[in-house]
């Protein structure tokens, strides 16, 4: 089984940043070849994709966030960050951690609220 625990969430102001991390543990071999990616769902929304990092680091973000935010990943400690800047409201949601390599895992969630 594979773990995945996020961090980092909390209440900022708009405009302001946060970032966000995701520790993978449990039977994470060769966690460069992974997929990893950050999710977040809005109340009465569906969950959506706000940006990926690929094992060659490459990346992939939702229009929303471009220029904004930034997928990071350590494969030395098994993490994936998300920076925010320059947050909206709209940005305020559940943000999810997600891995895949032959399966898929999420992480329970770390809440962002973006208001003054």
């Amino acid at each position: 089984q594979v773990q995945l625990v996020e961090s980092g969430g909390g209440l900022v102001q708009p405009g302001g940043s946060l970032t966000l991390s995701c520790a993978a543990s449990g039977n994470i071999f060769n966690f460069n070849r992974w997929l990893m990616g950050w999710y977040r769902q809005a109340p009465g929304k569906q969950r959506e994709l706000v940006a990926q990092i690929m094992s060659g680091g490459f990346t992939n973000y939702a229009d929303s966030v471009k220029g904004r935010f930034t997928i990071s990943r350590d494969n030395a400690k098994n993490t994936v960050n998300l920076q925010m800047n320059s947050l909206k409201p709209e940005d305020a949601a559940v943000y999810y951690c997600n891995a895949r390599y032959l399966d898929t895992y999420w992480g329970k969630g770390t809440l962002v609220t973006v208001s003054s």
